[in-house]
């Protein structure tokens, strides 16, 4: 077998049709275009969302809420996942949860929430913490540190 032989198989491929190559072919002329209208014209045809003059969808639903620009994004850990990848005594830093794939990338920061507990105590040095998570961090003898995002 060589390259040459492979085809796909029956049915999986389609023909692709080939017009505007004179009367014979059965897709001359006008290629398949029909007589007059806007569609037949080089260039021609409508917008995506054009309705023939009728007001359009997306204009017609009414737009609720906005979006803010500037969100604070912080990637989000919370201390269950502190408390099942980090030893006792351990320094987290940003570049630490990067490294132990904990998040993606820091965006603005990272922030610390309370979800689970902990019982290591841990220096953590993150840019936002919740007030549940900086106070069982700190019960559970570690140190919670500010860091300028």
């Amino acid at each position: 077998m060589q390259l040459t032989d492979l085809r796909p198989a029956k049915g999986a491929s389609k023909r692709r049709k080939i017009v505007g190559r004179g009367h014979g072919s059965g897709h001359g002329h006008t290629a398949c275009r029909g007589m007059k209208g806007q569609n037949s014209r080089s260039g021609g045809g409508v917008k995506p969302g054009f309705e023939g003059g009728q007001m359009p969808l997306s204009r017609r639903l009414p737009k609720r809420g906005f979006t803010s620009r500037s969100k604070n994004s912080y990637a989000v850990v919370n201390l269950d996942q502190l408390e099942n990848n980090f030893q006792a005594n351990a320094e987290i830093t940003p570049q630490a949860l990067l490294d132990k794939k904990i998040i993606n990338n820091v965006l603005k920061g990272v922030k610390i929430l309370g979800r689970g507990e902990i019982k290591k105590n841990l220096t953590v040095k993150a840019q936002a913490y919740s007030v549940k998570a900086k106070e069982m961090i700190e019960k559970a003898g570690g140190k919670v540190e500010m860091i300028k995002p």
